[in-house]
Parts: C-alpha cells; structure tokens; sequence
C-alpha cells in the first residue's frame, strides 16, 4: 500500500510524504512512483535553464521506517507496551553499564520518544475528526487520563538511573526525553483544544477547561526540573526554547531515519557505448582511409587532405554516436540508485529514481485526462504549451531485512520524505501584485489584484496489479506558496 500526503512545508518548499507499507506474504515488495510536472512555460524552466543538477538540489529526500503503530492507551496502559523494553533496557544499564547495554538504553528511550509522538498525532486527530458528542467528551477525558499516566509512568523510571553507576551523559538522555514529552503534550493539548473552539457545548467545555489545567501543570512540573518554557514576550529564552525543541524532534525521530549511499546508475554499460562508438567512428575512418588510398595513392596532397577530412569526420561520428547510444540508454536506466541500509550496515532494499523534460505527446494519455487542463489554460499556452518534468521512483524492499531490522517493535514499512524548493522557479515571474480599478459612486477606485501561478503535479502509484492516480495543484507566486491543493 501507498499512502501520500502532499502540503506546504514552508514558503518556498513543499512537502511530498509517501508511506509505503510492505506485504508480509512477500519476499520483495516493489514499489512504482512516476510523477509529472505541469509547470507554465513563462516560468522559463526548460532543459536549458534546469539542469539535472538543479533539479536533484531541489528535490531532497530522505527515506526512514514508519512509525510502529501504537494506540496511546496501549502506551499508558498495556503490561506488554513499550514501557515493558524501556524498564528492561533502564534496569541493564542501571546493574551492567557495559557499552552495548548503555547502546540498548538510548535506542529504547529514542523509540518510546518517537512513537509516542506518532500517537499523540493521531489520537488528537482521531478526536477532531469525530463528530458525536458523547464519543468526543469520552475520548477526550480519554486522552488527558492517557497522558497524565504515561507521564507519570516515565518519570518514576527516574529512580532506577538516578544511580552512582549510570553515567551522567547517560542520565541526560532520560532528561531530554523527559523534557521532550512534556513539549509533546503541551503542543498536542494545544492542537486538540483549538481544533475544540467552535464547539458549542457546556460539557466540552469542561474538557476543554481539563485541558488548560493538564498544560498548566506541565508548565509548572517544567518550570521546577529548569526546562524551558515559552515566554508571553520574544525573548532569547524563546529562541533557545525553538532552537531545543528543532534539535530534540531530530534526535528522537533520527532514530528510524535510515542511511543510504547514492551511486549513479549505468556508469559501466555507458563506458561500453563509448567504447562501441570509439569502436564504431575507428571502423569507418579505417574504411575511407583505405578507400583513399587505394584511389589517391600514397602520400599525395589530395590524400594528405582527406586523412584531414577522415579524422574530423571519425570525430564527429564518435560524439554523435555517443550522444546517440547513452541517449538511448538513458530511457532504460535510471539517473541514481540509492542502497537502503538499517543500523550502518544491514540492507533492506534499494531506491532507484530519474529525471527528465517529456514532450506532451510522450506523456500517457490517462496522466492528461487527469490533468484535466481548462480551456484557459489551452488559450494561455498556446503555441508555447506547458514544459513538462518527468520524475520517476522505483523502491525495493526486503521484507525479511525489514522484519529484523528493529527486533521486538513491528515495522510495516517505509517513509520518504520529499521537499521539493520552487525559489528557482519564481525568478521569471511577474510582480505579486497588479494594480485594478473599479467604478464607485461614479468615480474609479484603485485597489489589487494577487498574480499567481498554477503548477499541477500528476502522480502514479503503483504497487503489484494496483495503480492509482492523483493531482496536486501548487498556487504560487513571488512572494511564495500560498496553496498546494488535492484536485
């Protein structure tokens, strides 16, 4: 399965985040993601002022392990949950502080961090997206009884490291999941009670009230350990607040962020064509040199001329044979091919991608009609049409790999996640801004107009027998991205 979310990530970036969620019945599970680029042609982005290069700057991706699933009542609640391998992990390093056991305690407190994290998320949207009362005030109360104990839970761990034989870079490790998770529900409070400020309702009042008092008491339980908090003022205190909670999200999530080493794909079949076209350019100059030869004779001046003419020709025909060949190969090869690896070391597949400007006609007739182009769009372009970007993905899991890569937590799969900068395409574009005037009380007014321009972004998944399609507009101008929406 193929899950895509597609949104802005800031104001010249958008954020591309496929999840690719594995077969367990498989050996291999093979993935396909081809992806077009509508972009305006007054943009001025064409094989000339975009090269592969730009493109691959552009388009940064970085590929980790999906979450392991957790409800946050499992968390808070279940004997078996992930605070089972956490007290193990702090009661080893606490009686044996080997180096493999004080290895084995960070991992675990990055994971429990980690999918923590993923289950505030989705409990808070769970919550928002539910639209009976009573179920609503239920799972709410749920919430804030979940996260009171889980907090409760970690915190007496305190004692089993806060011992002579745990080192000190070791017991900050606890000390800056601490720190983190109280960030976490203050943000995720914060999130669940603006999603609640609409509703109209004396006893969802009360929970939003159960909120508020939940966050004060983690304000104030962060105020006495001397971790940060947000101040009502921007102060420098802020800064390092934003500055703690950017470097504690990386350090925490990096845990299932997974490495990888990038090689460019076909460079030994393309040393074979130069060689065939090296090959093929000698057989021909040979061919003539002996055919003048046999006909001008030897050392002559018309023939010391056509040796001239011969090897400018047999230069020539090895270029363009070259450019023929890897052409050519270039359309059954991809650009890059990126080995996955889990801890450093251990494969789990392989990630292959391309780039490259298509004609419309080259373009599947099913990736235009969801284009879907309007009839403004055909009179703007007319003549000029739209340039198209062409992007392709091909990811390979190894379902065994995957399954011991993280031993007792379930992984389902793979996460890439794909910003995609536009600041090198609103070098051409017009002023934000047009002036326009309109009649009022007989006398014209002047006010503005926002100039935007629309970038549609077609994708194809494909996984097994299935594929589906989407479409993306991306609303921008020079000021930045104002839209992406789901057409």
């Amino acid at each position: 399965m193929i899950n895509e979310v597609v949104k802005v990530h800031d104001k010249f970036s958008v954020e591309i985040k496929m999840g690719y969620e594995s077969s367990k019945d498989r050996k291999v599970n093979e993935f396909s993601i081809k992806t077009w680029l509508f972009v305006p042609s007054s943009l001025d982005i064409n094989p000339s002022t975009y090269k592969k290069e730009d493109f691959y700057n552009d388009f940064n991706s970085n590929i980790r392990l999906i979450t392991p699933p957790y409800l946050l009542r499992e968390i808070a609640l279940g004997d078996q949950s992930v605070f089972k391998y956490l007290e193990d992990s702090f009661q080893k390093v606490a009686n044996y502080p080997t180096p493999k056991n004080e290895a084995n305690y960070e991992y675990h407190i990055r994971m429990f961090h980690t999918i923590l994290r993923s289950a505030l998320r989705r409990e808070i949207q769970h919550i928002l997206r539910n639209e009976q009362a009573e179920d609503r005030q239920y799972l709410i109360k749920d919430y804030l009884n979940n996260v009171r104990k889980i907090g409760e839970r970690y915190r007496e761990l305190r004692r089993i490291v806060n011992v002579p034989t745990v080192r000190k870079e070791m017991f900050d490790y606890f000390l800056f999941g601490d720190e983190f998770m109280s960030n976490q529900f203050d943000e995720h409070s914060y999130y669940l009670h603006r999603g609640l400020r609409k509703v109209n309702d004396p006893e969802i009042d009360k929970r939003k009230q159960e909120i508020l008092n939940m966050v004060r008491d983690e304000v104030a339980y962060k105020k006495s350990k001397n971790y940060l908090v947000v101040e009502e003022k921007p102060t420098d205190k802020n800064r390092w607040f934003v500055h703690r909670r950017g470097a504690f999200k990386k350090y925490f999530e990096g845990q299932l962020l997974l490495s990888s080493r990038k090689k460019k794909e076909g460079v030994f079949m393309i040393q074979i064509l130069y060689s065939i076209a090296a090959g093929l350019a000698m057989i021909i100059g040979a061919a003539l040199t002996f055919v003048f030869q046999q006909s001008l004779g030897t050392f002559t001046i018309p023939l010391f001329v056509a040796l001239v003419i011969i090897y400018m020709l047999k230069d020539r025909i090895k270029d363009l044979s070259r450019h023929y060949l890897v052409g050519k190969i270039n359309k059954r090869f991809f650009d890059h091919k990126t080995i996955i690896r889990v801890k450093g070391d251990e494969k789990i597949g392989w990630c292959k991608e391309s780039f490259d400007f298509v004609r419309e006609d080259t373009v599947p007739l099913r990736v235009m009609k969801h284009r879907n182009r309007s009839r403004i769009v055909d009179v703007e372009s007319r003549g000029v049409g739209e340039k198209i970007i062409f992007y392709r993905k091909l990811l390979r899991l190894d379902q065994k790999a995957l399954d011991n890569s993280y031993g007792n937590y379930n992984i389902t799969g793979v996460v890439d996640i794909i910003r995609f900068n536009v600041s090198r395409f609103i070098q051409k574009m017009d002023n934000p801004e047009i002036p326009l005037y309109y009649l009022k009380d007989d006398q014209f007014e002047k006010t503005a107009g926002e100039k935007v321009y629309f970038m549609n972004m077609v994708i194809r998944f494909k996984m097994d027998d299935q594929t589906s399609y989407r479409r993306y507009r991306i609303i921008f101008n020079r000021r930045g991205i104002k839209k992406v929406e789901k057409v």
